[in-house]
């Protein structure tokens, strides 16, 4: 199979088996999304065939491929804001009598799919829009499960979630597995996918490497068949030195989300923070950000005594604080412009005279940073959607790292990118803590921050449950935190 002008997709053959679950990996650009997408019907293929229980299968759009039932759970997910959970659990299939939805039975078959991936408190009628990143995938994935279909696709299915909410799916896409599903299941995680998939089929740079049973493979041989090199060990924190307090926090609070936070950042160090979505991470770092307007509360920057007054992320941004968003389409870019504008945005007053901006000198720092981050582009015009997610993260973190702030708050820094990708990453934030920035770091991978932090915060029910130290934690002891504002119990501080 061939897709592009400009070849995504070389040649690619893959197969795949009723009752069987099927990982698709590869780095970042590897071809994985472009091969999905036209199984599902959003991409047409310019060479090559199709067959779909011994017939020919060439869908034109994707409702020609879910008639065919094959559905895709995208990982920017289709989701209407303004319409609720139920109306886009059920989008294309309303019940209704007579053109007018029955109700009652759209908030039944609702209540069941959201219970299926542990929803099961979250009011159907909840508008989309006021869900965190979390709960919009567990939807998204919600939709998929609920079809009957003989191929479902999942793309980076578990990157936002928790573990105990990737064990749910799991339970579910194995009982798939067993009325005959075949599921092709694309995910960077490599622990996952050793533990769920029955073979792996490996993509680099859009043609087939080959395919496995998963036992065949380790770790290091399916990390070597992706990235075609070795990966440098990365250098363990086991000791750091770090500096003034350069954040912290007093008290904040912004309705049930965030609850008399406090907690503290030294330059230098890295500190992690986590919890189960919607725990209160993303809230807490909105909130010092000036995205959400705290109702109590002070934030202190660079040791002074005095707190800082931070009313927008203009103002963030003015004293030197930088907040990568989790959701990075949503949020950190602007999709159709020019990677060079997504990488300038938080400089404008660098690279501009009389409040135009001037190309020369918007040019050098794009270059400097494209080289630097080992960016995959065909050069700085290129509108950053046409990147793949990794390379759309590094111009994110580019952007301020060109920025050069001194207190960085990163929400999922490695959300949906590829092993190599995310290695370079880790290093660039080992980088960052050396040259003696300040880091808050929230992850779901609780073995990421384990890797990563100097320290761990753990959040449950808008709370700090627990503070803890390299050598105090265990993956154990960092969830039962995580679940102890949910179960009523305490959990000794640190």
């Amino acid at each position: 199979m061939d897709f592009g002008a400009v070849r995504v997709l070389h040649g690619v053959d893959l197969e795949l088996n009723r009752g069987q679950i099927h990982a698709l990996i590869g780095e970042n650009g590897a071809g994985k999304s472009t091969l999905s997408r036209i199984l599902a019907g959003f991409l047409t293929p310019t060479g090559g065939m199709m067959f779909l229980n011994g017939a020919p299968y060439n869908p034109r759009r994707k409702r020609d491929a879910e008639q065919h039932g094959v559905h895709m759970v995208l990982q920017e997910l289709n989701l209407i804001g303004t319409l609720s959970v139920a109306e886009n659990l059920f989008l294309e299939d309303l019940p209704n009598i007579g053109g007018w939805v029955r109700r009652q039975e759209l908030k039944r078959m609702a209540t069941a799919a959201l219970a299926r991936v542990g929803l099961n408190d979250l009011d159907p009628w909840t508008p989309v829009s006021k869900l965190g990143i979390g709960q919009k995938q567990l939807v998204g994935i919600a939709a998929g499960l609920a079809r009957q279909c003989s191929l479902l696709i999942l793309d980076e299915p578990t990157a936002p979630l928790t573990a105990p909410e990737i064990e749910r799916l799991f339970v579910q896409l194995n009982q798939l597995k067993k009325e005959g599903t075949a599921i092709l299941y694309i995910s960077h995680r490599l622990e996952e996918i050793r533990r769920l998939a029955d073979c792996i089929t490996i993509l680099r740079d859009g043609r087939r490497v080959g395919t496995w049973p998963v036992s065949e493979l380790s770790m290091d041989d399916i990390i070597r068949n992706m990235v075609g090199r070795d990966l440098t060990d990365l250098p363990q924190r086991n000791t750091y030195s770090p500096g003034n307090v350069a954040l912290k926090v007093e008290g904040l609070t912004r309705g049930t989300a965030v609850q008399g936070v406090s907690f503290e950042v030294r330059a230098g160090e890295i500190v992690g923070m986590a919890g189960l979505v919607g725990s209160g991470r993303t809230e807490t770092l909105r909130a010092i950000f000036g995205a959400d307007q705290p109702e109590a509360g002070h934030v202190y920057l660079h040791g002074s005594l005095k707190p800082a007054k931070i009313e927008s992320p203009a103002d963030a941004v003015q004293q030197g604080l930088a907040l990568l968003t989790e959701d990075r389409k949503e949020q950190g870019l602007l999709l159709p412009l020019p990677i060079q504008h997504n990488m300038t945005l938080a400089s404008l007053g660098r690279i501009a005279r009389h409040g135009w901006l001037q190309p020369v000198w918007e040019d050098a720092p794009t270059q400097k940073w494209l080289k630097a981050l080992q960016v995959r582009c065909r050069n700085a015009a290129q509108p950053v959607n046409e990147l793949s997610g990794g390379n759309q993260q590094k111009v994110v973190l580019a952007r301020w790292l060109m920025r050069d702030c001194h207190v960085l708050m990163f929400d999922e820094p490695t959300r949906g990118i590829d092993i190599g990708a995310r290695f370079e990453i880790y290093q660039w934030l080992q980088q960052l803590a050396a040259q003696g920035k300040a880091l808050l770091v929230v992850s779901s991978d609780l073995r990421e921050l384990m890797m990563l932090a100097d320290r761990i915060l753990v959040m449950s029910a808008g709370r700090i449950a627990g503070e803890f130290v390299r050598g105090q934690w265990t993956e154990d002891v960092l969830m039962s935190a995580a679940l102890s504002g949910y179960l009523n119990t305490d959990t000794t501080r640190q």
